[in-house]
């Protein structure tokens, strides 16, 4: 019954810094206004504590009531893009249902920056660490990283200098998300979808077929059937993941709906997918809810 999130405020930000919300939420520019994570149980909302800074953000919680995710501290960082008015260190952090930080989460030596992005119930994070940089990735996420009793563990790679991003962890410790396809890449982005299981190779799970260019890893269950969305360029299909190959979602519907799948977001232990979709009969983006047959084909 928790939700967690982010949300932009009327407070007025001293330092115009354009914060991670703006992407996110879809403003075109949210300098000058501050943006928080909050938690939501039992129809009340809960502003999160930053590390002493103005912004904050959360990405995720577990049944025990703990989110996670990043904020500012007080710290102007040299590594930050000053270009783009990041001025402030941001760290990963775990918080309590009632808002209140727990635990910062360290980076990897020689890095100064970190985010969460996920968190199951045995208290693993997945997230990343890297320099101060955008909020949002890039250099930020130099390398992608998993938190075990408070300690940073950097995850294999394909090579990538930037943009190494976990997206969800499951309860076995099993993680998806996105990786740069190679250092050539430099700082742009370039995803391939990428699964981490503990002892074996960093795996590419490929695309839906050879016209695509890019692909993200979205959310993963306890069986291992992974979701998310394979595109040309912003052009995105959504996919399911399962037995080492790679399905178009879509060819998965046998409701008859007209409704084009785009990206899966997110799947249960009992194969459940949500996600975005495109309503050609109203021309609307909608979110969607896939239910799976009983017995797969």
């Amino acid at each position: 019954g928790i939700v967690v999130g982010i949300t932009q405020t009327d407070e007025h930000d001293p330092f115009d810094e354009p914060w991670s919300c703006a992407p996110f939420l879809g403003v075109v520019d949210n300098t000058g206004q501050r943006c928080v994570g909050f938690v939501w149980e039992n129809g009340r909302m809960q502003e999160l504590d930053t590390l002493g800074g103005t912004h904050g953000f959360a990405t995720g919680a577990n049944n025990f009531g703990q989110v996670v995710g990043w904020a500012e501290n007080t710290i102007l960082d040299p590594t930050c893009n000053n270009e783009e008015d990041q001025f402030f260190q941001f760290r990963a952090a775990i918080w309590n249902r009632h808002g209140r930080v727990v635990r910062q989460l360290p980076p990897l030596q020689g890095h100064s920056t970190t985010a969460a992005t996920a968190i199951n119930d045995r208290g693993q994070v997945a997230g990343i660490s890297g320099e101060c940089d955008v909020a949002v990735g890039r250099r930020s996420a130099i390398d992608a990283v998993v938190w075990e009793h408070g300690k940073p563990r950097r995850l294999d790679d394909f090579g990538g200098t930037a943009w190494d991003t976990p997206m969800a962890i499951n309860q076995r410790g099993d993680i998806v998300g996105f990786l740069n396809a190679s250092a050539a890449d430099g700082d742009e982005l370039n995803a391939r979808a990428a699964l981490w299981i503990r002892g074996r190779p960093v795996r590419n799970l490929g695309f839906l077929d050879d016209t695509d260019n890019n692909a993200t890893a979205y959310g993963i269950n306890e069986w291992r059937q992974v979701v998310g969305e394979s595109c040309l360029d912003f052009d995105c299909r959504a996919f399911l993941w399962q037995y080492g190959e790679m399905k178009l979602l879509q060819d998965l519907v046998v409701s008859g709906d007209a409704l084009t799948l785009l990206r899966a977001r997110d799947i249960d232990d009992f194969g459940r997918i949500t996600g975005q979709a495109f309503d050609p009969a109203t021309g609307t983006f909608v979110a969607f809810i896939a239910t799976p047959k009983l017995v797969w084909d």
